[in-house]
């Protein structure tokens, strides 16, 4: 369980990045942001810090720990896991989007490129990184580098944690949709291993674009769906009042998304949570993602291409109930 020590840093830090946020002001992204940031806060103030087991079984609680603001981002795996990273910037259209973090790294002895969302610890990283939205460029950027993984014959891993991609009028002007479109045609036809790993917020078409995969790990706590359950609550009820509601129904949570096929394996966490220990947390993700890799590096590219595509076309399955 938290201490209340650390709890209260928690509380503080939120108010303090929740004030900058709303001085900051004018981005919708900003605003939607420290809307966020205040669900968070209540919900520390309302607990200590870290659910028992089955508080944590609900899907409400696993969308907090999700976004909890300690939890490890993608540059902090990178850290923790890959050495030798060098990071590739630009889409070669029209300029680079910090919110997608690609490039090149060595894990247990192989060569791999690595494409993952980055959010922000404080207000200025979490302006520069767009709140880890990302814009149609960052989408081509991702599809850049995992093409030029293709033609080393390089596996690929993605770290997925967004909210979403950017709805900004820029990013609609620069073909967002387009953009995630173009990048799940043209994903599938890779000839080289990709292991998805979502770490945290898995929103939508934003993290689709770079997640799809011959194999996806999804972490304990993480929570992947098509849309956020404030989202969801302010479409069906015109507020975000039944969240907690919406996420339940929206099956969001590892387990679920296991139990219907669209996650490989469930990963487990620390005790408390990614957030409580990212150094324990790397050494459990570790074994599983080389084992991963290990596995997908004996089939050859046509196998590989075609148990991909048979898993895609697994996914749009429905039975129909007379």
């Amino acid at each position: 369980m938290a201490t209340p020590a650390r709890q209260l840093a928690a509380q503080q830090e939120l108010q303090r990045q929740i004030q900058e946020l709303e001085q900051v002001g004018g981005s919708a992204a900003a605003h939607e942001e420290a809307q966020r940031l205040r669900v968070q806060l209540e919900a520390l103030e309302q607990s200590s810090g870290a659910p028992s087991s089955e508080a944590g079984q609900d899907a409400w609680q696993r969308v907090l720990l999700a976004r909890h603001p300690q939890r490890p981002y993608t540059l902090d795996y990178i850290s923790l896991l890959f050495t030798d990273f060098i990071e590739l910037h630009g889409d070669r259209r029209f300029g680079d989007d910090p919110a997608l973090v690609c490039g090149l790294a060595s894990f247990e002895g192989r060569r791999v490129a690595l494409v993952g969302h980055q959010k922000g610890r404080d207000t200025k990283q979490k302006l520069h990184r767009n709140f880890g939205m990302p814009n149609p460029e960052g989408y081509r950027k991702a599809l850049r580098v995992m093409q030029l993984a293709a033609k080393f014959g390089m596996p690929i891993v993605t770290l997925v944690d967004t909210p979403g991609a950017y709805p900004g009028i820029g990013a609609e002007e620069r073909g967002q949709a387009e953009a995630i479109a173009y990048n799940l045609k043209e994903i599938p036809k890779l000839r080289v291993p990709i292991v998805v790993v979502v770490h945290g917020e898995g929103g939508s078409g934003g993290a689709l674009a770079i997640a799809i995969g011959d194999k996806v790990l999804m972490l304990e706590n993480a929570v992947y769906s098509v849309i956020s359950p404030e989202s969801c609550s302010s479409i069906l009820w015109r507020d975000w009042d039944h969240k907690q509601e919406a996420a339940r129904a929206l099956g969001l949570t590892a387990e679920r998304l296991h139990a219907l096929g669209l996650v490989d394996e469930v990963v487990p966490e620390p005790h408390e949570g990614a957030h409580a220990n990212h150094a324990e947390m790397a050494s459990i993700l570790r074994p599983i993602l080389a084992r991963s890799l290990i596995e997908l590096e004996a089939l050859p590219a046509d196998e590989l291409l075609r148990r991909r595509q048979e898993r895609l076309r697994k996914l749009a399955t429905f039975v129909m109930e007379s």
